[in-house]
């Protein structure tokens, strides 16, 4: 083994333990380990950017300069800032995406909601040819990318009250080359659609909505709250502001038989699906659950 292989080595094992010796896992985040997150800034300090789940190669050379860079990056990471900001790339749905702080980091447990609307959506084209998609509270724009992404047949319109979330958005389209087949808007739920689409035009309806009470934000780990943006988690005094707004508006922009599809908080799946049961605007309700059986995301066709 060279000289500078042993001191890369040696490099290695100094920041894996200057990690490892104050890790807080972040669980909604489980693919982050003080491994992983080191390999990831590794390839950040050489001028390789890449998610966390994609950094399984082998290691590249460091410079002197990269070696610094490398050190500084563990120092911020180790003090709260979230991977995803340094490295500027998330996967979500298997597709790497960029993430900053201007929107919600993607995290795992929307993959449920994701998933679960990816079905419906390729159900909806293998029968009726092509589809339209409304995503609101886009954020990054991580749900109206996948879908776009795995289901060519569809048009998808998104949209956000944060005229930051939406250039993020906007950003990640061109880097993923699906700029051409969706548009985004800036404004409160689906108000800057209007216009934009006819009345119950759309066949799907996707939101990860803010569902956080407003008094729970203060108690959210400080790397939550500290660096993404409160509006995108806040969901009011109960938590269920927006997603009560969300079941009422959907079905004006829902065909008949179309469906609405969004993620809900930890408690909230059960009082929102007897909500959801005695609304007249649906009919068939599914709920989809996490991997302790908590309800996590909620399918709603309209009448």
């Amino acid at each position: 083994m060279g000289s500078n292989a042993m001191s890369e080595n040696r490099l290695y094992e100094q920041l894996l333990s200057a990690l490892a010796s104050n890790w807080q896992s972040p669980n909604d985040r489980p693919e982050e380990t003080p491994e992983s997150t080191l390999r990831a800034l590794w390839f950040l300090a050489v001028g390789k950017p890449r998610a966390v789940q994609r950094c399984d190669d082998t290691l590249p050379p460091l410079s002197e300069p990269a070696q610094e860079r490398l050190a500084e990056l563990v120092r911020q990471r180790s003090a709260g800032v979230p991977l995803a900001h340094l490295t500027g790339r998330q996967c979500f749905m298997g597709i790497e995406m960029l993430a900053g702080p201007e929107a919600l980091i993607p995290r795992k447990e929307t993959e449920i909601l994701g998933y679960g609307a990816l079905r419906l959506l390729r159900e909806l084209v293998a029968s009726q040819g092509q589809a339209t998609v409304v995503d609101v509270c886009t954020g990054g724009g991580n749900l109206a990318l996948a879908l776009a992404r795995y289901v060519p047949g569809c048009r998808v319109h998104a949209a956000d009250i944060s005229a930051e979330a939406i250039e993020l958005a906007r950003r990640n389209a061109q880097y993923l080359g699906l700029a051409p087949r969706i548009s985004f808007a800036v404004g409160d739920l689906f108000a800057p659609l209007e216009g934009v689409l006819a009345p119950a035009s759309a066949d799907l309806v996707v939101c990860n909505p803010p569902y956080i009470a407003s008094h729970r934000v203060a108690e959210m780990p400080e790397e939550i709250r500290g660096h993404e943006p409160q509006q995108a988690f806040d969901g009011g005094p109960f938590g269920v502001s927006i997603l009560l707004r969300l079941m009422n508006e959907a079905p004006c922009h829902l065909k008949r038989g179309g469906w609405l599809a969004f993620e809900v908080g930890l408690g909230q799946g059960e009082p929102i699906l007897r909500r959801l049961l005695r609304h007249q605007a649906y009919s068939v309700i599914e709920p989809l659950y996490d991997g302790e059986q908590r309800p996590r995301a909620l399918l709603a066709q309209r009448r």
